[in-house]
């Protein structure tokens, strides 16, 4: 999208910013072109007429139409673009809610076994998982509320504890939704490889690894468009468990009452030998051992900003469809251990060795046609951790771009691709994965210990944030059962976080505790860096104040003359300090003074209707001080405005305009100078200047690079 403007007379342009055209207002006052629709004449223009202006909306769905291919783009100010991208609730559920129902398929076993001999209290267990799954739900749901433009628990963290608060919630995400696609493919790849006999598992990793790159393929091409290819195997998981379980409670119903009576039995001789505190703490052990069924609730409030409007209804939605099926299966498949008296077979899952005892009492007097059923079922467990492998390329770039907006991080990761997707965080989060699991061979047992601290720290952050909050504005009359509702979520996360802290931290739970460290200490290094380079940033453009005054008479645009064009990013100083530069080199030579500015659409303008309304509110009024800057020096002047995702291209596009324009131009650009420059300088700033003076001197366009040194 891109807008130009001569300003040398006192109209403002018109506001036709709602679509992808060119806007160029010519001297002379009282025309306006569009090189889409032509021209405009004086009272369709408000700018010049105060009525209102007409515009010829581009054909219905051709944004769409136009990305079909991966390496094109999509629109970000079109609507059909938004509704593209959009998830509504039921693909919400699939490409969000995969990662909390696949948990099912380990979290119940670990939980179960961690019982002992002591079973009967499953069903105290299976009753205490529906309802804890529910309580972090509806806790959630105030997030969806509170956070429409997504963020989840780092920006509740952020927010209502702190930037440092928000910092460590962050970390543990990103950390956790890495370990989400590396244990969430091995185990999918040890469900596939344990129908396989054992001399194929030296090609495990090799097929875990070519499995991750293919899901980072599919999340290039932007999140719908990989819900879609996944929809199936979500699917086919829910049917053949649903099924599974509805039928394995049916055929033994018979049992509950009995069961129900020897629990009682079971508890009351456990606390007449040992104590009711021993009771509680080997169901408060096994309820936490427990604690991964629950991780990937929060990936709903992480990217609420992906759904369809209205989004807080479509959030709670999704967060209801995620906890009834989790609280099903997860629950149900406890009870289905217990009346199928499952015991632990080496190599074999509970759910594997529960599900066989099922499939083999439908009778159907064939053993490979159960067999064959028993593949199906565990084949769709494997296809349902992938799609679970699929919520971290989600959830975790969404992260990474949230922390990125606020410093922590690379601004790189902000910026979207031109599938409106945040494509260097996708990058990111493959290698992440793929390293991990090269290090570990892809050995679920090490994996798993690494894996559930960190979400239920985020949990604990979150629900500590919403406490705050509410305490905060209890003029509220929902402030009591809002508050209530928070801390009885705080205290199950909480309890859940010390427990596993204090089992597996000697099994693998310091080595997580360890890396969540480090990104803290990466983000701290990183903000440190970017504070002092805006702090150096802020007192050279108080230095380079325009003088006061207006010129009256100033020249017209001469296309003829020697012209200079100033390529700007989001600070202003970049242009202060280069047109000051020209000026002083070349005094009177250059007669026209153009602005050529790309916009990148980022992930925190990409927000919602409002957010982007206000990005181009922010970047007319910048284009405002940088007409005044020219009207100072007594030059003609003319700004070409861009917004897009790619920021290379939007630039080349406005400069071939303004070389079309202006055949004696010549393009100038500031580049921080660093007294200090390394790697990581130069990784944490982008480095478009290079890329646009390759790109534009190829096609035979002059571009001069102007050092800036900055002190920081």
């Amino acid at each position: 999208m891109r807008i130009g403007a001569d300003r040398q007379n006192h109209h403002q342009p018109c506001n036709l910013l709602t679509r992808a055209v060119a806007v160029i207002v010519d001297a002379a006052p009282g025309r306006l072109t569009d090189d889409v629709t032509g021209r405009i004449t004086p009272a369709k223009c408000p700018a010049l007429q105060g009525a209102g202006a007409e515009r010829r909306p581009a054909a219905e769905g051709s944004d769409v139409k136009r990305a079909g291919r991966l390496r094109e783009s999509l629109d970000p100010f079109s609507g059909e673009t938004q509704k593209h991208v959009a998830l509504v609730a039921f693909f919400a559920w699939v490409g969000l809610g995969a990662d909390g129902l696949s948990s099912a398929c380990y979290g119940p076993e670990e939980a179960f076994l961690a019982l002992g001999a002591h079973t009967p209290l499953s069903l105290y267990l299976a009753a205490m998982t529906a309802c804890t799954v529910f309580i972090i739900a509806v806790a959630y749901n105030q997030v969806i509320e509170l956070f429409p433009n997504g963020g989840g628990g780092y920006k509740v963290a952020s927010r209502l504890l702190g930037s440092h608060a928000g910092l460590v919630s962050g970390s543990a995400l990103i950390v956790d939704y890495v370990l989400t696609i590396a244990i969430s493919v091995a185990s999918g790849v040890d469900a596939l490889f344990s129908l396989l006999p054992p001399a194929f598992s030296v090609a495990k990793v090799a097929l875990e690894v070519a499995l991750t790159l293919g899901l980072l393929y599919l999340n290039m091409r932007g999140m719908k468009e990989s819900i879609r290819f996944l929809l199936p195997i979500f699917l086919g998981f829910v049917f053949t468990h649903t099924l599974l379980i509805v039928y394995g409670v049916a055929a033994h119903a018979d049992r509950l009452p009995a069961l129900a009576v020897e629990t009682m039995a079971d508890t009351r001789r456990m606390s007449g030998d040992l104590g009711w505190v021993a009771v509680a703490a080997l169901l408060l052990r096994a309820y936490s051992l427990g604690g991964g069924t629950y991780t990937g609730i929060e990936a709903v409030s992480n990217n609420v900003q992906s759904l369809a409007e209205p989004r807080v209804r479509t959030g709670k939605w999704t967060m209801f469809y995620m906890a009834l099926s989790l609280a099903f299966t997860a629950a149900g498949i406890i009870v289905l251990y217990l009346l199928w008296d499952a015991r632990h077979v080496e190599g074999q899952t509970l759910n594997a060795v529960t599900f066989e005892s099922i499939i083999g009492s439908f009778g159907s007097g064939s053993a490979s046609l159960d067999a064959a059923a028993l593949t199906v079922v565990l084949g769709f467990e494997a296809g349902l951790l992938l799609v679970a492998a699929n919520t971290g390329f989600l959830g975790g770039p969404a992260v990474l771009a949230n922390m990125a907006v606020d410093s922590w991080m690379p601004h790189q990761f902000r910026n979207l691709s031109s599938r409106l997707v945040t494509q260097n965080g996708v990058i990111l989060m493959a290698i992440a994965a793929v390293a991990v699991l090269l290090i570990t061979a892809g050995s679920v047992s090490v994996l798993v210990v690494l894996y559930s601290i960190n979400v239920f720290l985020t949990f604990t952050l979150s629900l500590a944030g919403l406490i705050r909050y509410w305490w905060r504005h209890r003029e509220d009359r929902r402030w009591v059962a809002r508050l209530a509702l928070s801390f009885t979520g705080f205290a199950v996360c909480a309890g859940i976080l010390c427990v596993t802290v204090v089992e597996k931290f000697t099994e693998g739970g310091w080595i997580t505790m360890i890396i969540t460290g480090l990104v803290i200490a990466v983000g701290l290094a990183i903000r440190r860096h970017y504070d002092a380079t805006a702090d150096a940033l802020g007192r050279a453009e108080a230095a380079y104040v325009a003088p006061a005054g207006h010129f009256a008479a100033r020249p017209r645009l001469d296309p003829a003359r020697p012209t200079a064009a100033f390529i700007i990013g989001r600070n202003r100083c970049g242009l202060v300090h280069a047109s000051r530069t020209v000026l002083q080199m070349w005094p009177g030579v250059y007669k026209n003074f153009l602005v050529v500015s790309a916009q990148p659409v980022d992930v925190r303008s990409y927000g919602g209707d409002q957010t982007l309304e206000k990005l181009r509110a922010d970047r007319l009024a910048d284009m405002e001080f940088y007409m005044e800057l020219a009207r100072q020096h007594g030059m003609a002047s003319r700004y070409y405005l861009g917004f897009g995702v790619d920021g290379v291209e939007e630039l080349v596009k406005l400069c071939r305009q303004a070389s079309a324009d202006f055949p004696h131009v010549v393009f100038f650009a500031s580049k921080l100078i660093f007294e200090h420059e390394t790697w990581v300088t130069r990784a944490l700033h982008n480095q478009i200047v290079y890329a646009m003076q390759r790109r534009l001197q190829l096609e035979g366009m002059p571009m001069v690079i102007l050092p800036m040194r900055v002190r920081a």
